[in-house]
């Protein structure tokens, strides 16, 4: 069975959590590079990659990697690769291009570039002047880094962060995929007490709650790949089958809270979307306030930031007033706190025994740890 190379861009700093998933995943040769994971394996691989990561964007089969510097160089690299072998005579194939650092920088018309590459490759297989494009879908996702193109095909759609169940979100949410990461980097694997006292619209908590269950994210969507000939059916419903035989079912401590009595609400609706409400307790409560309910725990939150001028001296206070509470705590307890304020250590009134550089979309935080 023929061996693919896939790549599964990630959010930066991600890079090593989500190796560490392919590799769970029985994914050969697995490597990172900045903002991406290369893997290798079979075409049954792919709907396992799909349904099962927690902290990849999408899962992306590799058709080449080369240099261009010039259209010229683009058209003739992109036309030299086997498309045929993925895309059949009906496929359709939209082109998203991304330049960074490369003297190739207009997007729209690199894109146009591939898109002629890629049509008359197919054409001349195909033997036709004109392809229909009415079958599935077989988007083609091309980056141009420092003038190094890496191309290939697009298996998941919508972003794998889109889990589905969240019908709505408060005012700024945090995506699925780096939610998930915290509670993996935090260690938790369904043992012991897991708060999050500022919970927003749930994500934290209900990443957690899946990881406990170790419940597949991707169950409950669809993939363009699933319309594919050349990825069997029965590959798909082996995947979903044994993500469900893996899941567990025990008993968890998952404590979500926010002084927002609509967040609580809306991150409730959230959980039984995703089908986890069952094994989180929910409360409307202060996170000045937090108590904790034993003497050993983890929080996993990710407080107000306070980008905004006028919200910068409450996110100030409120890190100092949840600073004081967590010190109250007993000495079990760990903290896994996601900020992007510059202060942040000040402010909450003590150092970090660790930080982790992470990104929240583009915005740099850290992930500060204490034990």
């Amino acid at each position: 069975m023929t061996d693919y190379t896939y790549v599964i861009p990630t959010l930066f700093g991600l890079e090593g959590v989500a190796a560490q998933e392919c590799k769970h995943l029985g994914l050969q040769n697995v490597r990172s590079e900045d903002g991406r994971v290369l893997c290798e394996g079979d075409i049954a691989q792919l709907p396992r990659l799909n349904l099962n990561l927690r902290t990849g964007e999408r899962v992306i089969v590799l058709l080449g990697r080369f240099p261009a510097d010039t259209f010229d160089a683009l058209f003739e690299g992109v036309a030299a690769l086997p498309w045929e072998e993925l895309i059949p005579r009906d496929g359709k194939f939209p082109v998203r291009c991304q330049c960074v650092g490369s003297q190739l920088h207009a997007e729209v018309t690199c894109g146009n570039v591939v898109k002629k590459a890629v049509a008359k490759r197919l054409g001349g297989v195909y033997a036709l002047t004109t392809l229909p494009e009415t079958g599935a879908d077989y988007s083609v996702r091309c980056l141009i880094l420092k003038d190094m193109v890496t191309i290939g095909i697009d298996t998941s759609g919508p972003s794998l962060h889109k889990r589905g169940y969240r019908a709505r979100s408060t005012g700024a949410p945090l995506r699925e995929t780096l939610a998930a990461a915290m509670v993996l980097l935090s260690r938790y694997r369904g043992k012991g007490i897991l708060a999050d006292p500022f919970c927003g619209s749930g994500t934290i908590p209900i990443e957690a709650a899946m990881i406990a269950k170790n419940r597949a994210p991707g169950l409950n969507r669809a993939f363009p790949a699933q319309k594919w000939p050349n990825v069997p059916q029965t590959a798909w419903l082996d995947a979903a089958d044994e993500a469900m035989d893996r899941e567990y079912h025990g008993k968890y401590e998952i404590l979500a809270s926010d002084i927002d009595p609509e967040a609580v609400e809306l991150a409730r609706k959230n959980a039984a979307l995703a089908e986890v409400d069952d094994v989180i307790r929910f409360s409307v409560a202060d996170a000045a306030q937090f108590t904790g309910t034993a003497d050993a725990g983890r929080i996993v939150t990710n407080p107000p930031y306070g980008q905004r001028l006028m919200e910068k001296d409450e996110a100030e206070r409120l890190y100092a007033a949840f600073g004081r509470a967590f010190r109250r705590l007993g000495k079990g307890w760990e903290l896994y706190l996601l900020s992007s304020h510059t202060e942040f250590e000040r402010t909450f009134g003590k150092p970090a025994d660790k930080k982790r550089k992470l990104y929240n979309g583009p915005l740099l935080c850290n992930l500060f740890q204490y034990k």
